[in-house]
């Protein structure tokens, strides 16, 4: 059984899907730290032929909390209509804006101020309309001792959901050792996002873009055609 573990990420590039797409099971944390300037809150969508962030503000709280313990902003009923309204001026001409428009929509109106359950169910939403089967498991769910960090924290929810073979990011090759996941019975494999290139209006191509990008100007059988065959595991 092969699994994968990632931060929660709000409309996250296609390589996250593709991860989710060719694991058996994806674990999503919600009791790790929220990080300042990252990729969980915010994204880049295309904007006047330049990448431009949309962002997910938030309730003013500690930096020492975890993702599940973050909100919204108190404002956020006015803050969605303005990341709607950004969406709707970038991506209104494009060829799938009809088909893309309600689910993204639907995600950024659903009512839940709770930062992780409302990027949850984003997740949920798009792995859903690409037809992706992989389940999502909450990681404050599974039975481990969530005081272990990176490496053995990794190691120990691989153990407990049965898995076999551990996949990340191409990012953490320089993070992970092949012979502790082996010690411990586990294969160890790493994926890299292929170079997807698509039209984007008459612009110059700016590749890693948000989810959103991607299905805005293809199809969902094109997307669902990136997600399986656009990537190598090493």
């Amino acid at each position: 059984m092969k699994l994968a573990i990632m931060q929660p990420y709000i409309f996250p590039y296609i390589g996250y899907f593709q991860m989710i797409n060719v694991v058996d099971e994806f674990v999503v944390y919600d009791n790790i730290k929220f990080t300042k300037k990252g990729w969980i809150n915010r994204n880049r969508i295309l904007v006047n032929g330049k990448d431009a962030y949309i962002t997910l503000p938030l309730k003013k709280d500690s930096d020492y909390l975890d993702v599940r313990d973050r909100y919204l902003t108190d404002n956020w009923h006015l803050e969605r209509r303005k990341i709607l309204n950004k969406i709707i001026e970038s991506y209104k001409k494009s060829s799938n804006f009809d088909q893309v428009f309600p689910l993204i929509e639907s995600c950024i109106l659903f009512e839940e101020k709770n930062l992780f359950k409302f990027i949850f169910n984003s997740l949920v939403q798009i792995k859903g309309y690409l037809g992706i089967r992989t389940p999502l498991i909450i990681s404050s769910t599974i039975d481990i001792d969530h005081g272990l960090k990176f490496e053995k924290k990794v190691i120990e929810i691989c153990k407990a959901q049965k898995a076999t073979e551990y996949l990340n990011p191409i990012g953490g090759i320089e993070l992970y050792s092949k012979v502790e996941f082996k010690e411990n019975n586990l294969g160890l494999q790493f994926i890299k996002t292929g170079d997807i290139k698509y039209k984007q209006f008459d612009n110059d191509f700016i590749p890693y873009l948000s989810i959103i990008d991607v299905m805005m100007f293809n199809s969902k059988e094109v997307t669902q055609g990136y997600l399986n065959s656009s990537f190598s595991l090493l």
